[in-house]
């Protein structure tokens, strides 16, 4: 092989390198922008491209994902003339890539100087107060007012959040002695709170006790009323009960002795049994009627003669 040879090798090599790197992929989440000759040709988006050999160029490559940008710690004044530091974090994403590459030099520098004079310019017209108070009202009117500023950049602001916002060393300590204070304020009034319930629970509880001691009382006074009122009547039934057997029992008697039709000596003996049980074998004299006497003293006649008939 000669010179000839080794020559059109170099050529294929030059030829197929300079075709190779005029294949361009385009990642997912970018674009792409393309100059020919200096101006802008176009923005690629995401896939296989091919551009013109040592015409065309890659001018830049775009990240168009939403990004975070967090700047550093900004010096603001407030409307009553107090200096804190406010550091903020911006989120935005890049909507047009040709708007980004010739929009304005050095984007990222120019949108937190931007933020800074915006920060500067809504806390002026805020108290230290209202200033600590209002972030979501500050975090909206910074992000409108960056959206509408980068806007002609191809840049749009999503969010912008303050991340810390650090007051004087002075201030910071009269109010961590205000809340301090607002905090013992706030015990103390719990604490007058809860001696008050204890107070008043302790006084229901021994007025319920009383009610329902004077209730056992009354209900023990009715059930011991109630119980000697039973026991009263019940004593009266069976007194009642007793004397109705009593008379019960007198007039069966006296209706068998009307149905046996006594004799006036069965009469007599009778009522002789009557005054031996009234006697006893206590009573010391007793008086009996002369009828009696002499019904006795036949009664000791006919003993005799029956005897008498015994013996024989």
């Amino acid at each position: 092989m000669g010179t000839m040879g080794y020559l059109f090798i170099i050529l294929g090599v030059i030829v197929l390198l300079i075709i190779a790197s005029c294949v361009k992929i385009v990642p997912q989440a970018q674009g792409f922008v393309i100059e020919r000759l200096g101006g802008y040709n176009g923005t690629w988006s995401v896939g296989l491209h091919f551009k013109m050999p040592l015409i065309d160029k890659v001018a830049k490559r775009v990240l168009l994902k939403e990004q975070v940008a967090d700047f550093p710690p900004q010096p603001v004044i407030t409307k009553d003339n107090v200096t804190m530091r406010i550091d903020t974090v911006v989120f935005y994403q890049i909507t047009d890539p040709k708007l980004f590459a010739y929009g304005v030099e050095k984007p990222l520098l120019a949108i937190e100087n931007l933020t800074a004079t915006t920060l500067r310019n809504i806390i002026g017209d805020l108290e230290l107060d209202q200033t600590l108070t209002s972030r979501e009202v500050i975090n909206t009117k910074m992000r409108v007012a960056l959206d509408v500023a980068t806007d002609p950049w191809g840049i749009k602001v999503n969010r912008v959040e303050l991340k810390n916002i650090i007051p004087p060393a002075a201030i910071q300590d009269a109010m961590e002695k205000q809340m301090k204070a607002e905090r013992e304020r706030r015990e103390a009034i719990l604490r007058a709170e809860g001696e008050k319930t204890a107070t008043v629970l302790v006084a229901e509880g021994k007025k319920a006790s009383v009610i329902l001691n004077a209730e056992a009382e009354k209900e023990s006074a009715i059930l011991r009323a109630q119980a000697k009122k039973e026991a009263t009547i019940r004593e009266a039934e069976g007194e009642a009960e007793a004397i109705l057997k009593i008379q019960q029992a007198n007039a069966n008697g006296i209706e068998m002795l009307n149905k046996s039709a006594p004799t006036q000596q069965v009469l007599h003996l009778k009522s002789l049994e009557s005054f031996a049980k009234a006697a006893d074998g206590k009573a010391t004299k007793i008086i009996i009627p002369s009828e009696i006497q002499s019904l006795a003293g036949l009664v000791k006649s006919i003993g005799e003669v029956a005897k008498e008939d015994v013996q024989q």
